[in-house]
């Protein structure tokens, strides 16, 4: 799937984060304990977090064996679906995927090969969304929004 560099804009996340379902994916079950292993795959090691609040909590892995970046978002509290989102993309290659609907745990996997680049990447639960541009870019600072709707 490819997105424009506009995407990491507020208001591009917010209509990717609830406009934009994939319209294969299938419900996250209620799942306690789930890790972002569990849901991207064996190989995959967690190289960056960010929290939604008190909701929940982003995930950004990186499997080292394919070069590929995997991005979940998991609630604290699973329950009742609620909307949800995960997203990444790397600008330079104009790469990227995402996963939104309601969910009742997590939504994800979103994965993009992402060796050797940086990577915006985040998600939302609720009404609360965050968004982490220019990560993992080795000395360049990455930028953290978070807002609500």
């Amino acid at each position: 799937m490819r997105f424009s560099h506009t995407m990491v804009g507020a208001a591009a996340l917010a209509a990717l984060s609830v406009g934009a379902t994939t319209a294969l994916a299938t419900p996250a079950s209620a799942a306690p304990n789930t890790t972002p292993q569990k849901v991207c795959g064996s190989g995959y090691k967690t190289v960056n977090s960010v929290p939604v609040g008190s909701l929940g909590t982003i995930y950004l892995t990186y499997n080292s064996g394919n070069g590929n970046n995997c991005v979940v978002t998991i609630r604290n509290n699973p329950g009742a679906a609620v909307t949800m989102s995960a997203w990444i993309y790397v600008p330079d290659t104009n790469e990227g995927d995402n996963d939104s609907g309601s969910y009742t745990s997590y939504a994800g996997p979103s994965y993009v090969i992402g060796k050797g680049y940086c990577v915006d990447w985040g998600g939302g639960i609720a009404n609360t969304y965050v968004q982490v541009t220019g990560s993992n870019c080795a000395s360049l600072k990455e930028k953290r929004t978070t807002y609500t709707r």
